[in-house]
């Protein structure tokens, strides 16, 4: 039961990163990329941190469960041997071997509590190892739509300023044209005014 209401959590945040990596696709979604980057980053600050110390604390628990179980047995031997002088010995054999008995018991439970607890400890250890990945993954997943982002706008600046540069030359060919059709005009009007003027001397000089 505890596995599963761990995990849900990492479902849902499965299926809301999903979600997340279909809306980031253009600049405009850059702010909201940033937002969730800066989280998972701390996310993975705080995963480390906690996974450090639940590692540092692991060796404790592992010496108090093999105590434990040293103490656990010890008693159970020392309740066994009692036992054997009791079957031939009197009642107040008896009363030790019963004191003997529960005492081994007691340290059994103690043995069972100390293994459980260092049992539950690797499974935490694992818990936040595995947590800690997704994080890491989740942060290289960010990068990379960082980086088709940054390159989809480079391409969309380089288009543009093709595009820009097309247009300069549409201009410039225009202009040119326009440059060629007036002076063709003007060399017409030229032209036309020299016939005129040579016409009007001929006249003249007749």
């Amino acid at each position: 039961m505890k596995k599963i209401i761990y995990w849900l959590p990492v479902m849902m945040l499965v299926i809301s990163q999903t979600s997340c990596m279909q809306k980031y696709k253009t600049p405009a979604d850059t702010v909201k990329l940033d937002k969730e980057y800066a989280e998972v980053s701390n996310d993975i600050a705080e995963l480390t941190s906690k996974l450090t110390v639940a590692q540092n604390e692991l060796p404790v628990y592992e010496s108090r469960a093999k105590a434990e179980d040293a103490n656990a047995q010890n008693a159970a031997t020392e309740a066994s041997q009692q036992a054997s002088i009791a079957r031939q010995g009197d009642l107040g054999d008896v009363k030790k071997s019963k004191k003997r008995a529960d005492k081994a018991l007691e340290k059994a439970k103690d043995a069972k509590n100390a293994n459980n607890k260092l049992k539950d400890q690797k499974e935490k250890i694992e818990e936040l190892a595995q947590h800690l990945n997704d994080r890491k993954e989740r942060l290289r997943e960010l990068d990379e739509i960082r980086t088709t982002i940054a390159g989809t706008n480079s391409s969309t600046v380089n288009r543009n300023n093709n595009s820009a540069d097309v247009t300069k030359n549409s201009v410039d060919t225009t202009k040119n044209s326009v440059d060629a059709t007036i002076k063709n005009t003007l060399d017409t009007i030229k032209n036309t005014l020299d016939t005129i003027k040579n016409t009007i001397d001929t006249t003249k000089k007749l």
